[in-house]
């Protein structure tokens, strides 16, 4: 693998990271989206994040194979759980009272800081639990067709992959915080059609950018072939 290869592949698991980091942290925040037409429709700010950690794992299958692929999920797994005890002991750290350096001490208060971070056990488990499986998911289907159609047609294996991993990931997470309590049951078909048809959305509009990522490095990154994924 040449040095460009290897930088593009760190670059590519920085942003998968920082997506996923991301997205865990800014969930709490809800939006709306008029656009759409839909009455009620409102989704956290996370799935606008998420998304992208599937453009990449595509990319980085279609480019490195399936291997580097799951590394890559794994690292995101991992990364979560270290932002999740770095978090945790933000939170158990005494406040700075009014000083001479801070003459009105924090400018966060430890109620604020938690509602704004705190992580509850539910939500972080059936996060990580939805994304391990719709990721790895995402990465076996993506395989199976790359194979079946001997790497043709790009856009049916990204879009597969894809809206059959999304709809995974969402029903679990779902599933696991309707059953946790943090959720009603009677909103988990609402929650499930809104969050996976905006996911859906954005996989039609993630190929365009696959394709062109793929053209942009014609000349310095050679996809791996069907044969040689793993």
């Amino acid at each position: 693998m040449t040095v460009f290869q290897e930088r593009f592949y760190m670059i590519l698991t920085a942003i998968f990271i920082a997506s996923l980091v991301t997205c865990n942290l800014i969930f709490l925040k809800f939006f709306t989206w008029p656009a759409l037409g839909i009455p009620n429709f409102a989704l956290s700010v996370g799935i606008i994040a998420y998304p992208v950690t599937f453009i990449v794992t595509d990319l980085i299958s279609e480019l490195y194979g399936k291997r580097r692929a799951n590394q890559v999920v794994l690292a995101g797994f991992f990364a979560s759980i270290f932002t999740v005890v770095l978090v945790y002991v933000a939170m158990v750290v005494p406040i700075a009272p009014p000083s001479s350096l801070l003459p009105d001490g924090s400018p966060v208060d430890d109620a604020t800081f938690k509602q704004v971070f705190g992580l509850s056990g539910p939500a972080f488990f059936g996060s990580m639990v939805a994304y391990l499986t719709a990721q790895f998911i995402d990465i076996r289907i993506f395989h199976f067709w790359k194979r079946l159609t001997e790497g043709k047609y790009l856009w049916l294996r990204n879009n597969a992959s894809t809206m059959c991993s999304q709809l995974v990931d969402t029903s679990v997470v779902l599933f696991i915080l309707c059953s946790a309590g943090a959720i009603p049951w009677e909103n988990f078909y609402a929650l499930l059609w809104m969050g996976w048809m905006f996911k859906v959305f954005v996989a039609l509009i993630d190929t365009p950018i696959i394709y062109f990522c793929i053209w942009l490095l014609r000349d310095k990154i050679q996809p791996v072939g069907h044969l040689e994924e793993n």
